[in-house]
């Protein structure tokens, strides 16, 4: 009993580290936003000689800097003097609900601060009139907030969001069932870059009606989706040049179609099937840490049309790589159509404890003649 009972208090805290190092990978992942929390307001703008000429800088020169602070600092700029009063509500919004976190939860958070945070938003989105240019919603667990996030994912679609983040910081309990994302994601046609984080697709039907004709990067994170959600966003963003996955779970079955699409990352994923189908524009393809090793799934990789593919890898032995047509098997002669003469970068996971790893390398080598720099990782 005593060892059952000690088992018990664990489990609180393995669930905490587990979900700790499932949001530092989410946080690890985000786009960059065009701020940096430790820019402050200047506690007076009056030079040593008492003359305010940072208010006598043109308009547009203050909107830029208004546009460079933190959101509450922003804010606070329309109190400075008449000049500045109408800036902050003139200058394209910058959200980052992250600058509204007491100081001493830091960065990134290392728990969900709801209501605080969740208040703090939609004030600051009823108020400003928009433009909305950059909004990264990552401390709130939208669980509990249903219908605020209804009403704010409303105004963005309204106000013209262009760079979107939304991360559901869910209780352990809730990731396992993730929380359905609104379609109302799918009506923002502004956006140019997305990333999602913690919830459930639509299934394709739903998706339908999705269009994002500026969406250049897309971030699809520990998100619970069935085979042929991500093909049907990507076939609904005609400009997209970047996808980032990580975190699926599931089995991925990815066939990607795309005029644009330059770079293509996998991460922390169970691959299942990964087909590069038509994509005269991708020049890397970076499937890294894959997490079907200790199961008996096998990842089938076809690179179908790719004259462009630069950089290839992680790929491993034990994948079954199918080059246009070709399945690549030990002894197989190289031939023009079992090729990939674009590809200059290759990195490998190799076994060298295992037989059939090591013998289907230079097979696999041999696909690749003009390489120009080869990554060895050994098991």
């Amino acid at each position: 009993m005593a060892g059952d009972a000690g088992r018990t208090r664990s489990e609180p805290h393995e669930h905490d580290e587990i979900m700790g190092q499932m949001f530092s990978y989410i946080y690890a992942n985000l786009p960059d936003y065009p701020l940096n929390q430790d820019h402050r307001l200047p506690p007076a703008l009056a030079a040593s000689d008492g003359v305010d000429r940072i208010s006598r800088l043109p308009r547009e020169v203050r909107r830029e800097i208004v546009s460079r602070l933190p959101v509450k600092d922003a804010a606070r700029t329309a109190v400075l003097s008449r000049r500045w009063r109408t800036i902050w509500l003139s200058t394209p919004l910058v959200l980052i609900d992250a600058h509204l976190l007491p100081k001493a939860q830091g960065f990134p958070p290392t728990a969900a601060n709801t209501p605080a945070v969740t208040a703090a938003v939609s004030t600051i989105f009823q108020a400003h009139p928009g433009p909305f240019s950059c909004v990264h919603l990552i401390c709130s667990r939208m669980t509990s907030y249903r219908a605020q996030l209804a009403r704010w994912l409303q105004l963005l679609a309204t106000k013209g969001v262009q760079d979107l983040v939304l991360v559901n910081r869910a209780l352990p309990r809730e990731v396992a069932v993730p929380m359905p994302l609104p379609s109302t994601v799918f009506s923002i046609t502004t956006l140019t870059r997305l990333y999602l984080g913690i919830w459930k697709l639509p299934g394709t039907a739903d998706l339908r009606g999705a269009s994002f004709p500026h969406l250049r990067e897309l971030g699809i994170l520990f998100v619970e989706m069935e085979p042929g959600d991500v093909d049907s966003l990507v076939a609904r963003s005609p400009v997209l040049e970047i996808l980032n996955i990580l975190g699926c779970m599931k089995g991925l079955r990815l066939r990607l179609v795309s005029q644009t699409l330059r770079c293509v990352q996998i991460c922390t994923s169970i691959l299942e099937n990964i087909a590069v189908v038509k994509a005269p524009c991708l020049e890397r393809l970076i499937l890294s840490e894959p997490c079907n090793r200790d199961r008996e799934l096998c990842t089938r990789v076809r690179i179908g049309d790719a004259p462009k593919l630069h950089t290839f890898g992680y790929l491993e032995p034990r994948q079954v790589l199918e080059i246009r047509d070709t399945v690549i098997m030990p002894g197989i002669k190289a031939t023009a159509t079992s090729m990939l003469t674009s590809v200059k970068i290759l990195s490998l996971n190799v076994r060298f404890g295992v037989r059939n790893d090591v013998k289907m390398l230079p097979t696999i080598l041999r696909c690749f003649p003009e390489l120009e720099r080869l990554h060895i990782m050994a098991d």
